[in-house]
């Protein structure tokens, strides 16, 4: 099933849609960019079509995987996700401690209880943007730094779905 991400005109927030199924979402603190011209820190949330990789759950506050056609990691405290532009392992998944800068991906708030790994800058192309998610709304945020945000009940439905594909617009 393919996602499309309709951003509102100079706004952080937009429309998902997949099917019958609808919902608003959250984008980056400074509205959406042309991939091409997505650099890491940008607070943008990059336009495109990008093939939804992989999901990452914490299992201590989700106890099952949540869609059958995608793999699934179980996050640790100990991993991390690297948005050093220069470094070998940028814009995959590193271990907190890490020698260079990384954001880590067990957090206290709900938005990284569950996420999906989107295909943007995979291989990755140094300052082109890293850790570009669709995750799930830390509640009361406006905006992300540049990931698709969506409300934990609508995440749920959203994985109902199948997603394969995701197109920001």
């Amino acid at each position: 099933m393919d996602l499309l991400v309709t951003a509102l005109a100079g706004s952080t927030e937009g429309r998902l849609v997949g099917g019958d199924f609808a919902c608003p979402v959250v984008l980056g603190k400074n509205g959406v960019i042309s991939a091409t011209h997505k650099r890491e820190g940008d607070g943008c949330t990059p336009l495109g079509r990008y093939k939804i990789l992989y999901g990452c759950y914490r299992p201590d506050r989700v106890h099952a995987p949540l869609h059958n056609g995608l793999p699934w990691l179980p996050l640790t405290p100990n991993l991390g996700w690297c948005d050093a532009p220069e470094d070998a392992a940028y814009n995959t998944i590193v271990p907190v401690g890490y020698g260079v800068s990384h954001e880590a991906l067990w957090r206290e708030d709900s938005a990284y209880d569950r996420l999906l790994v989107i295909g943007h800058n995979l291989p990755a192309v140094p300052h082109m943007g890293s850790a570009v998610f669709i995750h799930q709304l830390h509640p009361g945020k406006a905006y992300t730094a540049g990931c698709v945000a969506l409300a934990a009940d609508d995440f749920t439905a959203m994985l109902a779905l199948g997603p394969t594909f995701l197109t920001i617009a």
